[in-house]
């Protein structure tokens, strides 16, 4: 049986969750604040965790940064924050999901069945201490060569950075201030606008449609994410 974390302070919204959930064949524990939600949730063996963000104690920003740095289990956020600047922040911190308040509990139940079925492929995917493989894209960590279908392909140094940044953090929205963060650094004083036109030129080397892309999937208005 899966066994999901709630942190939620509200308990009429928490106890409403644990019955869809068990309804569902489900297991349930409940934390009414962030402290002790997070402490759970970096100590039990859960397979999701829903959390809300306006939480005593500790906020649900924190706690999802602070279980990403152990675990890449879901993390669904369920909020009555409705701006995008959350949505895209808890998404940054590596939330794979976000529900705003008032939510239907069935698409909940459809999104928990969903991101467990991911998460389950990507557990069981082909990473071998050299090579990520996926959907007949290679990448090689020890050689950084990328190959499609068994045909290799030329990156550049960026592109690959990117493609190897995305791969390792597959169904993770990252911005294009975080991708251009992690890849340039300090050495450049640029555009934003350069990340797409990298992500523009990796589409093109290693999708077979790059205006339909298997791997790297827009977010309007977020960023990118690497799909499995």
């Amino acid at each position: 049986m899966k066994k999901i974390l709630i942190i939620e302070d509200d308990l009429n919204i928490a106890e409403m969750e644990r019955d869809y959930l068990e309804l569902n064949g489900f297991e349930s524990e409940i934390a009414q604040d962030g402290i002790e939600g997070l402490k759970l949730a970096l100590h039990g063996l859960y397979d999701v965790v829903i959390v809300d963000l306006m939480l005593p104690g500790k906020d649900g920003f924190e706690i999802i940064k602070e279980i990403r740095k152990k675990f890449e289990i879901p993390i669904i956020v369920v909020s009555a924050r409705t701006e995008d600047i959350d949505k895209i922040r808890g998404l940054n911190f590596g939330a794979d999901d976000y529900l705003t308040k008032p939510f239907s509990p069935a698409e909940l139940m459809a999104r928990i069945k969903s991101h467990i079925s991911r998460y389950e492929r990507l557990k069981g995917r082909n990473i071998s201490s050299d090579t990520i493989s996926h959907g007949g894209l290679e990448i090689n960590t020890a050689s950084h060569r990328v190959s499609v279908n068994g045909k290799e392909v030329q990156l550049t140094s960026k592109e690959y950075g990117i493609l190897l940044f995305l791969a390792l953090n597959p169904n993770i929205v990252f911005t294009k201030e975080h991708i251009f963060d992690r890849i340039w650094g300090d050495e450049f004083c640029g555009d934003m606008a350069t990340v797409a036109v990298h992500i523009q030129k990796i589409r093109k080397k290693i999708e077979k449609d790059p205006s339909n892309p298997e791997f790297i999937e827009t977010l309007w208005g977020t960023g990118y994410r690497f799909k499995l």
